[in-house]
């Protein structure tokens, strides 16, 4: 059979290993498979078709150093949910039997109880059966924590196999953000991540949710998706009509060729790998240091980092043999040599071809060769259209009187004796601004004193997203940045009055606030809100540490960090406050899938729309890596035009993709819920609470003078920057200035 497209040369930086026990792991596996009536009767696969996709291979190449008796179990694990994956294809895919799907996936969480005390429920057939068996022989090896999250992701696995289901139905293909979110429930790499534990090391629980292990295990994920989607391309669009694959959702979102679609698709593997292998040395070395982790709980970091490194090359040699991709032509790693590279004893798995390609070695020049301050010229800015209606609240020239008292009172609006660079703002500066404008937008409904309260956060918030920029930005100091974020947590403590004294703007600002806040949560409430504001705090330390190297983000980590550091989850929070129907929104609910992609899509329409307008004043004046259109520019080496242009249908499609879930998904979630009316009116007014949210940002941008091109002007850094230009003989001419 015709290949659709050439595979592409893969980064593959590790060498593949294969582990000894592998033909016992094949002799188990297939007794195992046969015992659970999952191989000739089932109606999905023959003994055949089991040996020629060769589980126990991939374990094998994936879990090198385990033992006989790990190596039979994980392999078990991957026999069963590949047989899931073609036993749902075959049974609710093929008939588009949404509800006997529903059913099915909601029978499968019994067979996963915390407390393997609780028993089982009878199984009904070999995936309820197998999974029965699984659970019993993994968890008693395992913590309860472990616990909570391996099910959590087996769970992601199977109920978002629905999401799949129902976009086969409407012939929908996902928008590259929507891809990589979902792609990871429905993929289930996560999943894999969880068995690297059982076989290398469990994650220490105290820091197994800090950014640094999240980020290694959604780049694994993404890596390991993104391999499987160009290998399976031509079996699972071309043959089973899959709409779930990362060629194909570029292909069609930029319109372009398969071949050009693969590649694509390839270099975003190879940006995912490289995060990985950043996070590993720069971030989780600062994580085992800042939680103080013992050397026993540091080394089961390190050994877990370790199998997913195992796992990538083990995972990409596996997919080079077996039946089930596409093959034909794919190059093994074979090691090869070159004069100056050394030879001999232990140098046989050196590939210099894989860790050398000429499209990963362009990447990372990219990444790290942006010329700061450089001119671009004026802002370009496409059509926008948001379909939702603006309201603004009648206090709103309330709110504007008592933001401006309100930001003097703490000193925003003056330099502060003793914190250098607090110059950051005038009043005519926060006028241009006119925050309590977006705060009516977002809030068109809330009392006068609940507006103000959300006007003075917005202000807080872009304070602290000028400030941190203007002083630890320009002295490139990480360290400087960690330690403010961390004094502005404690600003923040559990109970009223427990705080250290504020001594900065920024801390006076954060410890009033949270003051006013907090009194009107409950404890649940409050720690959420807290956890919100503590995730912007360290997106703008990350957003330091990479100004720092003059790195340009990888596009899915920007993408999923720039909700954080744009504060999306607080202002949300805040508007739900300001109705005070918080609380009529099952907490619940918010965890469904759908209603976290709704929160994620209106998320990135406001970020998108902040990067259009603001990369000018970002880019060019104050020396800005971080910007939707700038880090498109250089993941696909194009111009700014072209990367506006990009960015905007980004916007478009997301905006789109807000009008699917809340059209077609959220009804669909109600009806299989079997949810009331009480919870349906709390679900539509949440609804309407995020259309009230993205076009208030819409129209705050448009309206004031922020991102105008007359009103820029470059900070001290920039100044810096021009009066300290590059030029042979220039080093005398630099004029200092002041951090």
């Amino acid at each position: 059979m015709t290949q659709p497209f050439r595979l592409p040369d893969f980064y593959v930086p590790y060498p593949a290993r294969l582990n000894p026990h592998l033909e016992a792991a094949r002799e188990h596996t297939r007794r195992w498979a046969r015992g659970f009536g999952m191989l000739e009767g089932s109606g999905v696969w023959t003994q055949e078709d089991l040996d020629a996709h060769d589980y126990a291979l991939l374990c094998s190449y994936t879990h090198p150093d385990c033992g006989a008796d790990a190596l039979e179990l994980v392999t078990d694990w991957y026999v069963w949910v590949f047989f899931f994956d073609d036993h749902f294809l075959e049974v609710y895919k093929r008939s588009g039997d949404r509800e006997g799907a529903r059913a099915y996936l909601d029978g499968l969480a019994a067979f996963m109880p915390m407390d393997l005390a609780d028993g089982f429920p009878e199984p009904a057939n070999p995936v309820e059966a197998g999974l029965r068996d699984l659970w019993q022989r993994t968890v008693p090896a395992m913590s309860a924590a472990w616990r909570e999250r391996f099910a959590e992701s087996t769970r992601n696995l199977l109920n978002e196999s629905m999401w799949e289901l129902h976009n086969i139905g409407m012939g929908r293909v996902a928008n590259p953000l929507e891809y990589i979110e979902m792609r990871r429930k429905v993929g289930g790499a996560p999943w894999s991540a969880g068995l690297v534990e059982y076989v290398a090391a469990e994650v220490p629980a105290r820091v197994a949710h800090a950014r640094p292990l999240q980020v290694l295990r959604d780049a694994f994920s993404d890596a390991v998706h993104i391999r499987n989607d160009i290998f399976s391309y031509r079996r699972e669009v071309e043959e089973e009509g899959e709409l779930s694959n990362a060629v194909l959702v570029l292909e069609t979102f930029l319109d372009c060729t398969t071949q050009e679609a693969a590649d694509l698709a390839n270099d975003l593997l190879t940006s995912r790998l490289e995060q990985f292998e950043y996070t590993a040395l720069a971030e989780v070395p600062a994580l085992a240091a800042r939680h103080g982790l013992g050397p026993d709980e540091a080394a089961a970091v390190l050994a877990y980092a370790k199998g997913l490194q195992d796992w990538q090359s083990g995972g990409h040699e596996w997919h080079m043999a077996s039946s089930r991709y596409m093959n034909e032509e794919a190059r093994r790693s074979a090691p090869r040599t070159l004069p100056f590279l050394p030879g001999g004893l232990g140098t046989a798995a050196l590939d210099w071809r894989s860790v050398l390609t000429p499209r990963s070695l362009e990447l990372r020049r990219r990444r790290f060769s942006h010329v700061p301050f450089r001119k671009v010229g004026r802002r370009i800015l496409p059509d926008i259209d948001l379909p939702f209606a603006l309201s603004l609240n009648p206090h709103l020239d309330r709110a504007r009187r008592e933001l401006t008292a309100w930001c003097r009172v703490v000193g925003m609006l003056e330099p502060q004796p003793g914190d250098p660079g607090s110059d950051v703002w005038t009043e005519d500066v926060l006028a241009g601004m006119d925050l309590a404008l977006c705060a009516a937008g977002i809030d068109p409904d809330a009392a006068p004193e609940a507006l103000s309260l959300g006007a003075q956060w917005l202000a807080w918030g872009t304070y602290g997203d000028d400030y941190y920029p203007r002083v630890f930005g320009a002295a490139r100091d990480p360290g400087g940045a960690r330690a403010a974020a961390d004094r502005l947590a404690a600003m923040m403590p559990p109970e009223p009055g427990q705080g250290p004294e504020p001594l900065t703007a920024l801390e006076r600002g954060l410890a009033d606030l949270w003051a006013r806040t907090a009194a009107g949560l409950d404890g649940q409430a409050r720690a959420g809100f807290r956890r919100h504001v503590v995730a912007m705090l360290d997106s703008w330390v990350w957003e330091i540490a990479n100004t720092a190297v003059n790195r340009v983000p990888d596009p899915v980590d920007y993408a999923e960090m720039r909700r954080f550091t744009f504060g999306s989850d607080l202002t949300m929070f805040l508007a739900r406050l300001g109705r005070g129907d918080g609380t009529a929104f099952p907490e619940e609910l918010r965890r469904e899938g759908a209603v976290r992609s709704l929160e994620s899509a209106a998320a990135d329409v406001g970020c998108l729309v902040n990067d259009l307008f603001s990369y000018r004043k970002e880019i060019e004046f104050e020396g800005e890596v971080h910007n939707h259109v700038l880090v498109a520019q250089h993941f696909f080496g194009i111009d700014y035009p072209q990367a506006a242009a990009i960015v905007a249908d980004l916007l478009a499609q997301r905006t789109r993709e807000f009008e699917h879930v809340r059209d077609h998904q959220l009804p669909v979630l109600c009806d299989d819920r079997g949810l009331g009316a009480a919870e349906r009116a709390a679900l539509a007014s949440y609804v309407r609470e995020l259309e009230d949210w993205m076009a208030a940002i819409l129209h705050w941008h448009r309206s004031v003078r922020r991102y105008r091109d007359e009103e820029l002007r470059p900070g001290p850094a920039g100044l810096r920057a021009l009066l300290a230009g590059p030029g042979f003989g220039m080093a005398a001419a630099r004029i200092s200035l002041p951090s």
